[in-house]
């Protein structure tokens, strides 16, 4: 039996998928950072705060590993199918970049706007996002 190859690192590689996925980590890294800005985190008890603030710190270095590994492996298809056990994590930071564009264009709160920054551009990666949770889980039969 064939191991299957993972279709998601051609996406990233050859499709220009690392520069949403790439993006979608910045946001997230944000996100992590400001998180005690976050309208939703005010309102939570100062505990359960002070909890997500520490798994936040635990985050961020993940994510700049991450970036890292893609920029430092988009040039070589093998190199890069190695991502394909950070497929949740990748997932995570798309999640979070569309909900937050979201929450920006429902709410108009300052918060979200201000995180995600230029709304149109943000409104045109919805697209990419969507395709980028598509593609990333693709494996051959």
């Amino acid at each position: 039996m064939s191991e299957k190859i993972w279709l998601g690192a051609i996406y990233l590689k050859d499709e220009g998928g690392y520069e949403i996925i790439i993006k979608s980590l910045k946001h997230y890294r944000n996100r992590l950072k400001t998180m005690g800005n976050s309208p939703e985190l005010k309102n939570a008890a100062a505990m359960f705060a002070s909890v997500l603030n520490q798994q936040a710190m635990k985050t961020i270095p993940v994510i700049d590993e991450t970036i890292k590994k893609i920029q430092d492996n988009l040039h070589d298809i093998q190199s890069i199918s190695k991502l394909s056990e950070d497929i949740p994590f990748l997932e995570k930071a798309l999640s979070c970049y569309e909900a937050d564009i979201n929450k920006a264009e429902d709410t108009g709160h300052e918060y979200f706007v201000n995180l995600v920054g230029n709304m149109i551009e943000a409104r045109n990666d919805r697209n990419s996002i969507k395709v980028a949770l598509r593609k990333i889980k693709k494996f051959s039969e």
